[in-house]
């Protein structure tokens, strides 16, 4: 450990040992590719990238969740096994330095999947109890598979349910989601051929015509855009703006997105929507319902965790729990993490490793820190 580690990195490290946690050394120099493709669009347009001399794209570390994913993977270790880092990461930020430090755990191949989720929430309360002691903690929790479960309930189109399920975590991008789906934009005239090709739904067709268009016009097929993707994303999107979703399903829900209650008043509350909405929700909710028995068996507060049905983060890889901590005083969010059961398969995992974990951010608690001095 060096000198330019917080003050109180040690007391971290020996939660992390007490908890388990194996230490893990990832190196500061990525592969882009992985964030780019599946870190969400904030964290995208943070990394610092750079290219190495046989022209691969590389980045400076700005999380830890896939180098530790990958690094699982690369030394082909078992499961269930528990990591943990403390490091330095790097983005651009408008607030703060670019260069700054996070600790967190990961938790891969673990098949109880409510126990493992209320674990890590578990873990991330006891680091900042230890690390800032006297402060009052709030937990948000959210659920990205329960969200999912009430789009494909609702009965919406596949194209749909993905473009409101990437938006889940952006009150921005869902906002502009839902004022489509209940008014459809009208798209940009296109030519007969197009038009006919894209009535037709074939995209290989349709890819050729865009490919000889391209090639008309003096444009290479292979600078920018290929034409396989702009001829899958004009169908798509013909086929969202084809969707008005009808009054009292769009009503159904924004009344789910509005549900903001205690943790131990959630699944009531849920199940009462359910009911209302005359969704089938079950299996869903027996799944947040067992992880909810774990947190209060974990001996958490449970009057400081509010389940808020529209809270998401932003980071495309979650598939289940997201959650963050504040502290009393700070807006600023402390803890974030969440459950992503399929990244790993989309890093190259040979089978499916479920994972969950929570990143710390150190400057934050150092300024509480001093603050409370």
């Amino acid at each position: 450990m060096t000198s330019r580690y917080p003050s109180f990195a040690p007391d971290i490290l020996a939660l992390f040992a007490e908890r388990s946690a194996d230490p893990v050394d990832v190196p500061v120099i990525q592969p882009a590719d992985p964030f780019l493709d599946m870190a969400g669009e904030d964290l995208r347009r943070r990394i610092f990238l750079t290219e190495s001399e046989t022209g691969a794209v590389l980045c400076l570390r700005p999380e830890f969740t896939i180098p530790v994913c990958l690094d699982h993977i690369q030394s082909q270790s078992g499961t269930p096994r528990r990591y943990s880092y403390l490091g330095e990461v790097f983005r651009q930020r408008r607030e703060g330095g670019n260069e700054f430090f996070q600790a967190g755990i990961e938790d891969l191949g673990d098949t109880d999947i409510a126990a493992a989720d209320a674990r890590s929430i578990a873990d991330a309360f006891a680091l900042l109890q230890k690390t800032l002691p006297g402060f009052s903690l709030s937990v948000t929790l959210g659920d990205q598979s329960i969200f999912e479960a009430v789009l494909a309930a609702l009965g919406l189109p596949r194209g749909w349910q993905k473009r409101l399920a990437r938006a889940f975590g952006s009150h921005e991008a869902l906002t502009a989601a839902l004022a489509d789906l209940a008014n459809p934009a009208s798209i940009a005239a296109l030519d007969d051929d197009v038009a006919a090709l894209v009535m037709a739904g074939d995209e290989a067709p349709l890819a050729a015509h865009i490919s000889g268009a391209m090639e008309a016009a003096g444009l290479s097929p292979t600078a920018g855009r290929a034409p396989e993707e702009i001829a899958r994303r004009l169908l798509q999107k013909t086929e969202l703006r084809s969707v008005r979703l009808a009054d009292t399903a769009l009503d159904a829900l924004k009344r789910f997105l509005a549900i903001r209650v205690p943790l131990d008043g959630a699944h009531a509350a849920l199940e009462s929507f359910a009911r209302g909405a005359g969704l089938s929700l079950s299996a869903a909710l027996s799944r947040f319902a067992a992880r909810a028995e774990r947190i209060a068996a974990n001996g958490i507060p449970m009057d400081a965790i509010h389940y808020d049905a529209a809270f998401g983060r932003p980071l495309d890889y979650y598939t289940g729990l997201v959650f963050e901590i504040t502290a009393e005083g700070s807006e600023r969010v402390l803890v974030g993490g969440g459950r992503y059961d399929r990244l790993l398969t989309l890093l190259g995992a040979e089978k499916p490793i479920p994972g969950v974990g929570f990143s710390v951010w150190l400057d934050r608690i150092g300024e509480l820190r001093e603050g409370g001095q």
